[in-house]
């Protein structure tokens, strides 16, 4: 009798203890399902919003969180490169230097865990399509300071690739609606620093649109309204351009950016192509691909609108 009573009582015991261990399992396995989710891109944003500024980044076909994760860490890295100690307050790492040192062994994982309500430098949003990743980004990045540093360091030094899936970055300086009116509104900001400056210098420029999951703006148009947004004393140039004024329509989101002449020598941007340059091929043997063929397009766009933009400049 007594001998049941006991066996009753480790039954119990037991069945308390698997409880338990299944409560603490349970909590240990969201937390690893969040680990992977922090590493690839820290807090994740739900969309991108007007007033934003971020980093387009384009990858193969599956590849895309694979992506997300190789740009954190060398977003990352750049960070603590170029601001140092400026972003002992404003980073998503943390407080104390020895903390930082310890929590930048153990990557974002426990950054993310520990401090979900710290600052993020950069933010990933999820995106309803393929071969494309964003990143918002805070002050003090700057993107197109922020990527040519990047890319210039690419093109200078071959043994700094850590990167296999990330191709194309696209800096934008400002997010904003993508309409007739979001588009003059963030054009605005955007030039004026680069063509609205007194006494007025003035510059070669061309303008390079491209358009994703969108089709209330069409490209011809929204290259007239930017030519027109440039005003007076500018000349349009397609080949020999000083300032490229980049236009990236998402969706109901329009984000643009200026870049200077080094766009052309830095490969446009693309990482990959400035560690391992695709070889130069005959007509005959010559192949576009979906990068080549949006930019065959666009220029085409550029050449026949041409004097309509030179109308607008008059």
């Amino acid at each position: 009798m007594d001998s049941n009573k006991r066996k009753a009582e480790h039954s119990d015991g037991r069945d308390d203890k698997r409880q338990k261990a299944g409560k603490t399992n349970t909590r240990g396995g969201k937390k690893q399902w969040q680990v992977p989710r922090n590493n690839h891109g820290a807090v994740q944003a739900k969309a991108i919003q007007p007033g934003d500024s971020g980093i387009w980044a384009t990858c193969a076909k599956g590849r895309e969180v694979k992506c997300v994760g190789e740009l954190r860490d060398l977003f990352s890295d750049y960070a603590d490169l170029l601001y140092g100690s400026a972003l002992d307050v404003g980073d998503d790492a943390g407080e104390d230097s020895k903390d930082v040192d310890i929590e930048s062994e153990i990557k974002a994982e426990v950054e993310g865990i520990q401090k979900p309500s710290a600052v993020q430098l950069f933010t990933s949003v999820r995106l309803n399509m393929q071969c494309v990743v964003f990143f918002k980004t805070v002050s003090p990045i700057e993107p197109v300071s922020f990527v040519k540093k990047m890319c210039e360091d690419a093109a200078n030094n071959s043994a700094l690739k850590h990167t296999k899936t990330v191709k194309r970055l696209c800096p934008m300086t400002l997010m904003g609606q993508a309409t007739e009116e979001g588009l003059t509104k963030t054009a605005a900001q955007v030039l004026a620093p680069h063509f609205h400056q007194q006494p007025v210098s003035s510059k070669k420029y061309a303008i390079r649109p491209n358009l994703r999951n969108h089709t209330t703006l069409k490209r011809d148009a929204v290259i007239k309204q930017i030519a027109a947004m440039v005003g007076p004393g500018h000349v349009v140039d397609l080949k020999n351009y000083e300032l490229l004024i980049i236009v990236e329509i998402y969706q109901n989101i329009c984000g643009i950016s200026v870049v200077d002449d080094s766009f052309e020598r830095l490969k446009r941007f693309n990482l990959a192509e400035i560690f391992d340059p695709t070889p130069k091929e005959s007509p005959q043997e010559s192949h576009t691909t979906p990068d080549t063929q949006s930019e065959a397009a666009t220029d085409e766009n550029l050449a026949i609108v041409e004097p309509d933009a030179r109308k607008a400049l008059a």
